[in-house]
């Protein structure tokens, strides 16, 4: 059976998701940031969360590389970041209110989660490689999320209930 690659992603689209920015240190030790919702939970014992990277990104070295990262998961008010993180400019972080995490690694402010990890695991898969990370600190907040849907931010709808 062939799959159509257009209607895959259309499909993929369907599954609602937050929108996260995964920060690291590069070589040296400027920091490195990417917008990416391929985010999700692994294991509770030991705490353990995965993302995944484009094997074509410019960025994938850096994050190879890195000792550490964190997942810094964004806030609904928040996605002028979203925006900046995900296009190609030259200081991603310039103007972005930020503090050194564990290693260094950059903790964006107002975000709603944030899971510092250890640069684990990572899984060669298709055109992607999958980072599994070890949390080793993380703090949350009672702020709305940012969610991407069918290829575009949404508002979760209140008086919704399952």
């Amino acid at each position: 059976m062939m799959i159509d690659p257009h209607q895959f992603c259309e499909a993929l689209g369907r599954f609602a998701t937050g929108v996260t920015i995964v920060t690291a240190l590069d070589g040296a030790g400027r920091p490195v940031g990417l917008t990416a919702n391929s985010f999700n939970s692994v294991s509770l014992d030991p705490p353990m969360v995965l993302w995944s990277l484009a094997t074509r990104s410019r960025n994938l070295g850096a994050f190879c590389d890195a000792s550490h990262y964190a997942i810094n998961i964004l806030a609904a008010d928040q996605r002028h970041l979203s925006d900046r993180f995900a296009r190609p400019v030259e200081d991603r972080f310039a103007d972005v209110e930020w503090e050194e995490g564990i290693g260094g690694v950059p903790l964006i402010s107002g975000t709603t989660a944030v899971f510092e990890c250890e640069n684990d695991t990572r899984v060669p898969a298709g055109d992607h490689v999958v980072f599994l990370g070890k949390v080793v600190s993380f703090a949350h907040d009672e702020k709305e999320p940012l969610i991407f849907h069918a290829g575009r931010y949404t508002i979760p709808r209140a008086g919704l209930s399952g």
